[in-house]
Order: C-alpha cells, then sequence, then structure tokens
C-alpha cells in the first residue's frame, strides 16, 4: 500500500507564505512525476504545479514567480514553498503522484495515488 499525506496548510495574510509538504510512504520503488492541485470553493480543480522525477518543474500562470517545487527522493517528499500568497490562492491542495511498485515476479507496476489534502486560507 503507498499512502500520500499532505501537510502544511493554514490560515495567513496576504502576501504571506506557507510550504506544503507531500510525503510518500509504503511499497515505493520509485515517484514518478507529482502534481499539486487545489480546489477553491466553486471553483474547478485547478493544476497548480508539477515536477518530474529529475527534478523539472512547471507552474500555471497565476503561480510563476511565488511558487517552487520541489522534491527530496531520498524522503519521497515533494514541497511546494508558496511565496507573496494572494486571496485567490485560497482552496485546498492536493498531490497527486505516480508511484511505482515492484510486484510479484520483480514487474514494476506504475499508479496513481491521491494525499486527503490540506487546507490553504488566505486572509485579505
Amino acid at each position: 500500500q503507498v499512502q500520500l499525506v499532505e501537510s502544511g496548510g493554514g490560515l495567513v495574510q496576504a502576501g504571506g507564505s506557507l510550504r506544503l509538504s507531500c510525503a510518500a510512504s509504503g511499497n515505493i520503488f520509485s515517484v514518478n512525476t507529482v502534481y499539486w492541485y487545489r480546489q477553491a470553493p466553486g471553483k474547478q480543480r485547478e493544476l497548480v504545479a508539477s515536477i518530474t522525477s529529475s527534478g523539472s518543474g512547471n507552474y500555471v500562470d497565476s503561480a510563476k514567480g511565488r511558487f517552487t517545487i520541489s522534491r527530496d527522493n531520498a524522503k519521497n517528499t515533494v514541497y511546494l514553498q508558496m511565496n507573496n500568497l494572494k486571496p485567490d490562492d485560497t482552496g485546498v491542495y492536493k498531490c497527486n503522484a505516480e508511484v511505482s511498485i515492484l510486484g510479484y515476479g520483480g514487474n514494476k507496476f506504475t499508479y496513481s495515488y491521491w494525499g486527503q489534502g490540506t487546507q490553504v486560507t488566505v486572509s485579505s
């Protein structure tokens, strides 16, 4: 079994910073691409940032210059550093990871896993 656990959310004033973490645990062979999504009330889920296994990051336009995604492969953890937060950044942030596990006979299988989410609230 593989679990993803997010942490680091909270209430912050506009202009403040938060650092989200997404930690993967379980019978993991490798954590591949990881995505951070956010869901605001009444809005569609939005992809905020992603990072490949080699550390290449991509961001939604609204996050460029303010958010930085990074990873520590030794800890199977991905971070989202969010600076200069704005009220529009408010939402539940969830990570989604492509995780490879070793199955019977040593075959590698890759599945998509989701965390439970962490609430980010930015007050104006």
